[in-house]
């Protein structure tokens, strides 16, 4: 029988399908904290930013709601001093169909904030320069060592606690 012979289409998967259907800020916080205590000598700033996720399903077949964290602290090098702090919560509703079980969880915790991401970025880079710093232009943000690290820090946890009867 030639590949061309018999319908090969079954064999294939069914396409896997992603659709946005909202995204919006859960929470926004800026605080200018140079400004209230006022700058003493040369400011180097030095910038952190930590990142969480969260996936939630939706009432709502095939859909679910993911919610990246973002905490970003700015100090200065030379003595520590907090220059501002802000925290996003970026969140963003997704229709997805076609995924198989065992890779859903790594799907909505790497791809859909891969999808959100452009607007946190516009999102932080705005808040700084009208918070009266420079815009700050986050680096692209490795999502698949995120997960990798959540997982691997879960089963460390996992391990730590002692098995005794419940």
């Amino acid at each position: 029988m030639s590949e061309t012979e018999g319908n090969g289409a079954a064999a294939q998967p069914p396409q896997v399908k992603m659709q946005i259907l909202g995204q919006y800020i859960r929470d926004l916080s800026f605080e200018n904290i140079l400004v209230r205590k006022g700058a003493q000598g040369e400011v180097t700033p030095d910038i952190s930013v930590q990142v969480a996720l969260d996936a939630r399903k939706r009432p709502t077949d095939h859909q679910y709601e993911i919610i990246t964290k973002f905490t970003i602290n700015s100090r200065n090098k030379s003595d520590n001093a907090q220059l501002f702090l802000l925290e996003l919560e970026y969140a963003g509703i997704f229709h997805v169909e076609n995924v198989p079980e065992e890779q859903l969880h790594p799907f909505l915790l790497i791809e859909c904030p891969r999808m959100l991401f452009p607007f946190v970025r516009r999102i932080v880079s705005d808040m700084t320069r009208d918070g009266g710093f420079p815009p700050l232009n986050l680096e692209p943000v490795d999502f698949v060592a995120l997960y990798r690290q959540e997982i691997a820090r879960r089963a460390q946890e996992a391990q730590q606690q002692p098995v005794g009867n419940a």
